[in-house]
């Protein structure tokens, strides 16, 4: 893990301010309009400040895109992701462990901060870095399940796509590393660990730590 420097905090905490300043004027305008309950105003105050947030996250990633592949040490790519970091560390993490957030709001979190989700398909595990990740329609992300686009290794610091194809599921608690790609029908079984780079073909049930091959789907009955 490399250290985090006092400029790249100064600049998370710039947009932090923000995205308070904006949630402040939504709550005073919606106190112009006569809502003056103290309960309404704080649920208000929460929900408006998640999606000023997630809109200047946005919004960084867009002006400064985190890459796939390798961060190397004092470059900018590594400047961007120590402002990236903070933000999920300070202000989406707690959201994404907390566990009481219905798994249907979840997926439009989750599409908000990037993730690529198809029809039907819903997580009520925990996706890391949610713009790396892209999956199919009717997929199925079980109980603290850990999808982990990222790698840290030491000072080794990288991204890399999981690909999740139609009909996937990943069993509650299991983990799936960076560079998965799981096609249509796939199964990750219930704890399984599933290794960076690992291709799970079409129809595969994946299962052990590490995990592997134990059955094919018979497509012909």
């Amino acid at each position: 893990m490399r250290q985090i420097n006092g400029l790249q905090i100064l600049i998370f905490f710039l947009l932090l301010a923000t995205g308070i300043l904006l949630t402040s004027l939504g709550v005073w305008l919606l106190i112009r309009q006569g809502i003056h309950d103290t309960f309404l105003l704080t649920g208000l105050f929460i929900g408006l400040f998640y999606l000023a947030m997630i809109g200047i996250f946005r919004i960084f990633q867009y002006f400064a895109p985190l890459t796939r592949g390798e961060i190397c040490e004092n470059s900018i790519d590594e400047f961007i992701y120590h402002v990236y970091i903070l933000f999920f560390l300070l202000i989406f993490y707690p959201v994404m462990r907390s566990g009481i957030i219905p798994v249907p709001f979840m997926r439009l979190f989750y599409k908000a901060l990037g993730a690529k989700m198809g029809k039907n398909s819903y997580a009520s595990g925990i996706i890391f870095d949610p713009q790396f990740v892209q999956m199919g329609d009717n997929c199925l992300i079980g109980q603290n399940a850990l999808l982990v686009p990222h790698n840290l290794e030491g000072k080794s610091i990288g991204h890399d796509f999981i690909t999740l194809g139609n009909h996937v599921t990943v069993g509650a608690n299991a983990v799936v590393m960076s560079g998965v790609n799981i096609e249509d029908y796939g199964v990750v079984a219930v704890s399984a660990v599933v290794k960076r780079g690992t291709l799970i073909k079409k129809g595969e049930i994946w299962g052990g730590v590490p995990a592997v091959c134990i059955r094919r789907a018979d497509f012909n009955r």
